[in-house]
Parts: C-alpha cells; structure tokens; sequence
C-alpha cells in the first residue's frame, strides 16, 4: 500500500510539472537598433533577465572576435578598473539612439563601433 501510495505522489507530481515549466522567448539582434533594445530592458519587464544577458554575452563575443583578429592592432582599449558590462551596454543603447543611421547597422558593427568611440586608445 505504501509503495502504491508512493507512485501515485510521484506520477503526480510528474504529471503537473508540464505545467510550472518556463516559457521559452525568441530573442534575435540582427541590427544594432535590435541589440540597443534588449540592452535597454529594464529590471521586471518580461524576460529582461533574458534580454540582458543576450546583450552582454553578444557584446563580450563580438569583442571577443574582434580583438582576436585585429592582433597587435587594437581596435579600442577600455580601461582598467573600467565601467562594468551592464554600464557600458547601456551607453551602447543610449549611443544607437542618439543617430538615426546606427540603428541600422549590424549589431556586432555597432558594438565595435561604439567601442572604439568611447574607449579609443591614445
């Protein structure tokens, strides 16, 4: 009997857990307009969490690459201590914004782009 009762806690709460499970979103950024958006998601809109963390984990690939191919040749140089991801993805943001024309590039053209405008090197 207690075996009994046992597979039937357990088949239960299999059954219901279908229904606790998470959503899954859609995020793309093709344009650097698109990755400004999901830079700019507030705390407590739906999927900001998501929305963010595609942000900076774009951003730092892009960077990534960037920095790999460009070799001894460096393409922008962020200080150190420098500004925290977060920070410097919401001036990204504010910096698509603030020219019409930067909307429309390619994301990771943008996030370079804008790296070497607020971090040259000297």
């Amino acid at each position: 009997m207690k075996r009994l009762l046992a597979l039937a806690v357990l088949a239960s709460g299999v059954a219901t857990t279908g229904a606790w499970a998470v959503q899954g979103i859609d995020i793309r950024a093709q344009t650097a307009g698109e990755l400004a958006g999901l830079c700019a998601a507030r705390p407590g809109e739906p999927a900001a969490d998501a929305k963010i963390n595609f942000c900076l984990g774009f951003a730092q690939g892009a960077i990534d690459v960037e920095r790999h191919y460009a070799r001894d040749k460096k393409p922008f140089c962020i200080p150190r201590p420098g500004p925290s991801r977060r920070e410097t993805m919401t001036q990204f943001a504010r910096w698509v914004g603030e020219a019409s024309d930067r909307g429309s590039m390619p994301a990771a053209e943008g996030v370079i782009r804008f790296m070497g405008e607020r971090f040259p090197c000297k």
